[in-house]
């Protein structure tokens, strides 16, 4: 089992809030990032939103980062640890950009990069940036094709629906080889399609541990997906938020949605041996108890996570 950590105050999504990150400074991002690479941690997972519409602003907040440009913060401030989306809507970024930023922070960071992607949700997002929403599925798939055409290929040439190009170069291409991890994101059967097609993991959303073994039957159930199996990655955390898929709002009144921790650190050790059974390879720590009420005491759980709960699973990773 590998492990993630998130990046406090870079969003301010209300479940699991905390008032104190909105006074980070940029020692205090620095301090929390080489933390979690001294610690062992195997990667810093950034979340992102361009704009949002403001009927889902009451759930979901208006506070989100620019992933990669957190991503290459993140990178430039540690050594080891890798860093993730989680995740970037495709769609909205140029394909042939991205792939220039991806294989840039890919050498810079000597391969600690991975991608984690999804088709979006938010109609009125891809409104103001132009992009066409119930074509987001198949500007997904192609740019992947374009992105990964990029990385690999001397002299690049596609034609396609939505990207055309011919007669270029492209370097520098990533360390990774063929690429960077992809790690497709979502819980359609379309995205799980995408995952066995285009992905090397999975990044399902408000999935239970009791629920993937079905989802791993359609993955298995994809043309070439066996031949992969063996090293496709699947990242789940121990307790999922509370919150409607459609819209991010609490499932409960009175209930901020936020997820809840098994208990003790025995309960949590048996939850992430739960999810290593069941197939997933990468997850995240919930503290016991209450969340973190500062920078200091959130430093704190870091380091009770990399003591108490990992070391558990050394052998895995």
């Amino acid at each position: 089992m590998k492990f993630t950590t998130g990046f406090p105050g870079v969003s301010r999504y209300p479940p699991g809030h905390q008032a104190w990150t909105e006074k980070m400074t940029p020692a205090d991002y620095q301090l929390v990032a080489r933390t979690a690479d001294d610690l062992g941690f195997d990667a810093i997972v950034v979340p992102e939103h361009i704009v949002l519409p403001t009927g889902l602003e009451a759930a979901m907040g208006a506070h989100w980062p620019h992933a990669w440009t957190v991503m290459a913060f993140v990178a430039g401030a540690t050594s080891r640890i890798r860093v993730n989306s989680s995740v970037i809507v495709l769609p909205y970024h140029h394909p042939v950009v991205l792939a220039k930023a991806v294989a840039t922070l890919d050498v810079l960071s000597g391969g600690r990069v991975m991608l984690a992607i999804g088709v979006g949700h938010a109609e009125g997002e891809f409104d103001a940036l132009g992009v066409p929403y119930h074509e987001r599925g198949r500007v997904t798939d192609e740019y992947l094709e374009v992105m990964k055409l990029l990385w690999s290929d001397a002299e690049a040439r596609f034609e396609g629906r939505y990207i055309s190009f011919k007669d270029v170069v492209f370097e520098p291409k990533p360390v990774q080889h063929p690429h960077p991890p992809i790690w497709i994101g979502g819980n359609s059967t379309a995205a799980l399609r995408r995952a066995a097609r285009h992905g090397q993991g999975w990044m399902p959303w408000l999935i239970t541990a009791d629920e993937l073994p079905g989802c791993l039957d359609t993955l298995r159930a994809e043309p070439g997906f066996a031949a992969k199996e063996a090293t496709f990655d699947i990242d789940l955390p121990v307790a999922p938020l509370r919150v409607s898929e459609a819209d991010h709002r609490p499932l409960a009144d009175g209930d901020d949605g936020a997820a809840v921790s098994p208990g003790s650190t025995q309960e949590i050790i048996d939850a992430i041996g739960h999810l290593a059974e069941v197939g997933v390879t990468w997850t995240s720590v919930p503290a016991p108890g209450p969340p973190a009420a500062s920078l200091s005491a959130y430093l704190e759980q870091l380091a009770w996570a990399a003591e108490e709960v990992m070391p558990v699973f050394a052998e895995d990773r």
